[in-house]
């Protein structure tokens, strides 16, 4: 379809005070700030509920948007060391993922010694990290990029190296001594100790440093984070971990989907990384699984080796019109919101967007291409509206005066993702 030029989207100041009072962490209904527009139905609010966001105790000024950066753990796992942190550091400034908002380069587990020093401090592998962190740190640094680093909330980490229980200070101390500017904080060897218990103390500790370190809790899901993380830390994982399949891309996302009302400026549920580039998924799935990530306010934190990317995993990841999805200043997670078909394979998923914008995804799990329908009342628009239809992976207007309902053929496992601004029109007889 040719091109067409791009209308001006409506951008209210209501919509402007939602994302003041979001941040805040002050629950108020979406349709009572919105429904003077005319734009959205009284099913609005109910939809895209935000009532369960709580007020943040870290408040620690980050995180206002969703993290974005890579990890080792996706595709390195163990096999990690400083030559190949400095390298991805480099790639990151050279294919421009950097520029897009890619900043933190997280070293997973394994980087330490399998003991503590005498002195009770935790020591960098000598053999893989002789440099130090550091001295790695301020390569990162040099390259205007940030450094994460990771520990566990219990004797030992998952790969059996000193974990932080019992040490929170100590260590919190010298991430911070370090230059480390994220905790990754995992689960492992937990003596059966509650995580209330377990996660609060790291958080204490990191705020009594004087360095600001993005807190992110890898706790599973198993005690339902998003009931009580929101007053710990800046993200929280939700799930289990994450592999390279269809099969596990797919429960992940509708097992974090269930805590989208959690989730808001400064705190985020945590699906786990991004496996997008790693081999063992379809273009169509990754671009699928990018897709619904952006939506839902995950954390975009790249999986794959980034020295060596294909042309089509770059093009998915450094999608900006999806990315800023992702970081709109709204910060309200999108959520699945309607199913039919087969095992309810067909799927639309949707969130509210800054401007009084809605972000609408028509996601095919069904084995065959299919026609995907998304309809006003499912997405809470009135059905007078007449809204304007970015396609933000074709990056076209593909329609500038759509009424009621949108359809479009999806191949199967794809993901087709839009925009829907409402158009001037559309109030002109108020």
């Amino acid at each position: 379809m040719a091109n067409i030029n791009s209308p001006r989207p409506l951008i209210f100041f209501v919509a402007f005070t939602l994302s003041i009072i979001v941040a805040a962490g002050i629950a108020v209904p979406l349709s009572l700030l919105l429904d003077n527009q005319k734009i959205f139905t009284s099913k609005f609010n109910g939809i895209y509920d935000t009532s369960k966001y709580g007020k943040l105790q870290l408040d620690n000024g980050l995180a206002r948007t969703p993290q974005m950066g890579w990890n080792s753990w996706n595709f390195f796992a163990c096999h990690i060391n400083e030559t190949v942190i400095k390298e991805t550091a480099d790639a990151l400034i050279s294919t421009g993922l950097a520029d897009l908002g890619y900043v933190y380069v997280n070293i997973d587990d394994c980087w330490s010694r399998e003991a503590r020093n005498s002195k009770g401090e935790l020591v960098p592998d000598p053999k893989t990290f002789p440099s130090g962190i550091k001295a790695l740190a301020d390569y990162v640094h040099g390259k205007g990029l940030k450094l994460g680093i990771y520990s566990d909330a219990g004797v030992f980490t998952c790969q059996v190296r000193p974990g932080s229980l019992y040490h929170e200070k100590s260590d919190a101390e010298q991430f911070a001594s370090w230059g480390v500017d994220y905790l990754k904080y995992d689960n492992c060897y937990n003596l059966g100790i509650p995580p209330q218990k377990r996660y609060p103390p790291m958080r204490d500790a990191l705020n009594a440093t004087d360095r600001t370190i993005f807190y992110s809790l890898c706790e599973w899901g198993v005690d339902d984070p998003a009931l009580w993380a929101s007053q710990v830390g800046n993200s929280w994982r939700t799930t289990d971990d994450i592999n390279d399949s269809w099969v596990s891309m797919t429960m992940i996302a509708d097992l974090n989907d269930k805590w989208a009302p959690y989730a808001g400026p400064g705190g985020w549920n945590d699906p786990d990384m991004l496996e997008v580039g790693n081999g063992g998924m379809s273009y169509n799935e990754y671009r699928a699984h990018f897709s619904i990530w952006t939506l839902m306010k995950a954390p975009l934190l790249i999986g794959c080796d980034v020295r060596n990317l294909t042309a089509e995993t770059k093009e998915i990841i450094s999608n900006e019109e999806v990315i800023a999805v992702n970081q709109d200043t709204l910060g309200v997670q999108g959520r699945k919101v309607s199913t039919s078909g087969l095992d309810g394979c067909q799927q639309v998923w949707a969130g509210p967007l800054s401007g009084n914008r809605i972000v609408v995804a028509l996601w095919n799990r069904c084995s065959n291409a299919t026609t995907i329908t998304a309809r006003w009342d499912v997405l809470g628009i009135q059905s007078s509206v007449s809204v304007t239809v970015r396609d933000l992976w074709q990056h076209t207007w593909v329609s500038r005066d759509t009424v009621a309902t949108f359809s479009v053929r999806v191949e199967s496992h794809d993901c087709a993702m839009y925009i829907f601004t409402p158009r001037t029109t559309a109030y002109s007889n108020k």
